[in-house]
C-alpha cells in the first residue's frame, strides 16, 4: 500500500488490512488529551497515551499534520442542505448568532484550535482542506441558490460573502477576546450581519 501527502492533506490508501476503529478511537481520544492540556503534540506523547505502537499510527495516518487536523475536526457536523424555499437571512443569522459550542465543540477547544493553526502553516491548510471547506458547502450553495432567485445579487461573490459573515465571529473570539453567547458580543454581530445582508441583497 501506499500514501501520497500534498499540502498535508491525506490521500487515502488502497486496499489493505481493515482500520480497527477501537485504536483509530484510542489514538484520537490521545491526541485530543494533549491538545486540550495545552500540551506540545508529538508521536511519542500520543503513542505513550494511546498504548498504540508508533507503526499501528503511522498506518492511519501518515503524517502528525494530518492526524491533528482529524483530532480537531471531533465533534463537528457538516451542516445539512438548506431547504429550497428557507429564509436565507435568517438562516444566516441563526448560524452565526448559535454559540461555538452548540453543536458539540466547545470554545475552549476551538482556541485550541486557533492556536494550534496559527502556529503551523501546514496544519492550518491541512484542516482547511479536508475539514472546514466541506462544511461551507451548504450555505454556499443556499447563497448561490439565492443569487438564482434574484434575492441576493447577480454578481454576488459567494466565497467572499461567507468569509466576511464568519469573519464577523471570529474577530469577537480571536481578536477582541470576547464570548459569543455574551449579549453585547452577540449584539455587535447582529450590528455586522445587517451591514453585510444589505450589501449582498439584490
Amino acid at each position: 500500500m501506499s500514501t501520497l501527502v500534498t499540502e498535508g492533506v491525506a490521500v487515502r490508501r488502497g486496499p489493505g488490512r481493515p482500520r480497527d476503529e477501537d485504536i483509530d478511537q484510542q489514538i484520537i481520544a490521545a491526541t485530543l488529551e494533549l491538545i486540550d492540556a495545552e500540551e506540545q503534540v508529538t508521536v511519542s506523547r500520543i503513542v505513550a497515551r494511546s498504548g498504540v505502537s508508533r507503526a499501528a499510527l503511522y498506518r492511519r495516518w501518515e503524517s502528525l499534520t494530518v492526524l491533528i487536523a482529524a483530532a480537531l475536526d471531533v465533534g463537528r457536523t457538516v451542516p445539512e442542505a438548506y431547504p429550497a424555499d428557507v429564509d436565507l437571512r435568517e438562516a444566516v443569522f441563526a448560524g452565526l448568532m448559535d454559540p461555538a459550542d452548540a453543536a458539540g465543540y466547545s470554545e475552549q477547544r476551538f482556541r485550541q484550535r486557533i492556536r494550534l493553526v496559527m502556529a503551523d502553516r501546514a496544519l492550518q491548510r491541512a484542516y482547511w482542506r479536508s475539514h472546514v471547506a466541506r462544511r461551507r458547502v451548504p450555505l454556499e450553495s443556499a447563497l448561490r441558490a439565492g443569487v438564482e432567485r434574484g434575492i441576493l445579487r447577480a454578481d454576488l461573490d459567494v466565497e467572499a460573502c461567507f468569509d466576511a459573515i464568519a469573519g464577523v465571529a471570529y474577530y469577537q473570539i480571536v481578536v477582541r477576546g470576547e464570548s459569543l453567547s455574551a449579549e453585547d458580543t452577540r449584539a455587535r454581530l447582529r450590528s455586522a450581519l445587517d451591514v453585510i445582508w444589505r450589501g449582498m441583497t439584490a
